[in-house]
């Protein structure tokens, strides 16, 4: 009786409530979608390096520290990670209720670019100087937020079970949502960063299951938009001299068209295998304005080669990959259309920045993620594989 009352008791009280949140947190670990945590880890590392290579004898940027940006982009990693690790203990489910407060938080952010706290940087009127070196570009985080309360809108009903897909008078709110943030990141300018959210709102909008005439209507609403910004001279200068340098790449070689053109030189002249780490003669005698950052790319083609370069896309490629499963396995609309608005983000910024750098996309300042040099950047990108995570995580078990 003693030998069977003593296993009673180990069964149930404190000991089995410890037990079970030990399981539980196994099985979460263990749910985890390793390969997308890999390859994204994978490729910030391979970042530190290209950085390092890039800054290392910029001497003007480095502060006379060759490791300067080494350990910064190393320790914007940890941070990022970190706050991976935060996004997948919430879980993307509790984060739905705070949507409305990020919202209107990202959103004040962006305003306050526009008064005297903001900053300009490389041209761009992006940042805000928080002290100590350090920058904060809001519009990194305004992504996020876009995904989350469009998704939030879009998938409120059919996940209460009382349509089946979102009704007009529920993707017009949530357009009408995620116009604002990208109206006043319009207004720095911020071009590149308008593109992307266009991108992720069209992503979102195809898997949300919204009518076709939304889709029609929001590509055509792009086209007025960019004629219409042309029209109307909103765009800076230099804005303007990055597309005339993409529509003719003769123009100006010495000028505007400086940077594309060296960016072509350094990678056509790393061949198959590169000319070694720190070996490449464009990147050591820093013919490449921007390399560790929005001309990171430049650095692995001259130094790592085709090879170097193809481990880079392979990398995004899996990443996207993981991203589609989650979205395709999980058995809520609003994970979905999470997924699929980091999986548009995501695609369209890689594709646009290696891009600029093979002259086949316009210049647009936007960083290759995971790899360029960059804070808020990293720490965005982070937050958006922790969402990921949290979907696949908390996904119900099927037999």
């Amino acid at each position: 009786m003693a030998g069977t009352s003593g296993f009673s008791v180990s069964g149930y009280g404190p000991e089995r409530s410890a037990w079970a949140r030990l399981s539980a947190r196994d099985s979460m670990v263990r749910r985890l979608d390793w390969p997308l945590l890999f390859s994204s880890l994978a490729l910030s590392v391979l970042g530190s390096l290209l950085v390092w290579s890039a800054t290392r004898n910029r001497t003007s940027l480095n502060q006379g520290d060759p490791y300067y940006f080494l350990f910064r982009h190393l320790l914007n990693t940890g941070i990022g990670m970190a706050l991976m690790v935060a996004t997948v203990w919430l879980g993307h489910r509790t984060l739905r209720g705070a949507v409305p407060v990020l919202y209107g938080f990202s959103v004040l952010l962006v305003l306050l670019v526009l008064t005297p706290l903001g900053a300009t940087i490389n041209g761009a009127h992006s940042w805000i100087v928080v002290g100590g070196g350090f920058t904060v570009q809001p519009s990194e985080f305004t992504k996020i937020t876009i995904i989350l309360v469009m998704a939030m809108m879009l998938a409120a009903r059919v996940d209460a079970g009382d349509q089946l897909h979102p009704d007009h008078g529920t993707v017009a709110k949530s357009l009408g949502l995620a116009v604002i943030p990208m109206g006043i990141v319009m207004l720095m300018p911020d071009l590149g960063s308008v593109m992307v959210m266009a991108v992720i709102v069209l992503g979102v909008l195809l898997a949300s299951g919204a009518s076709n005439r939304w889709i029609i209507g929001l590509i055509g609403a792009g086209v007025v938009g960019a004629i219409a910004v042309a029209a109307l001279g909103v765009l800076d200068e230099y804005q303007i001299n990055r597309f005339a340098a993409f529509a003719n790449p003769s123009l100006d070689p010495a000028g505007v068209g400086y940077n594309t053109n060296q960016a072509r030189i350094a990678i056509g002249s790393g061949g198959l295998t590169g000319t070694g780490l720190f070996h490449g003669s464009q990147t050591t005698g820093q013919f490449v304005p921007e390399q560790q950052t929005d001309f990171v790319f430049t650095v692995a083609g001259e130094e790592l080669g085709f090879l170097g370069a193809g481990l880079i896309l392979v990398l995004l490629g899996v990443v996207l990959w993981r991203a589609c499963r989650i979205a395709r396995e999980t058995t809520e609309l609003y994970g979905t259309i999470v997924a699929a608005g980091i999986i548009a983000w995501f695609a369209f910024q890689s594709f646009e920045n290696i891009g600029m750098t093979l002259g086949i996309m316009p210049v647009a300042g936007l960083p290759l993620p995971f790899v360029s040099y960059g804070g808020t950047s990293m720490f965005a990108v982070w937050i958006a594989i922790g969402l990921l995570q949290s979907i696949r995580v908390q996904r119900p078990i099927t037999a």
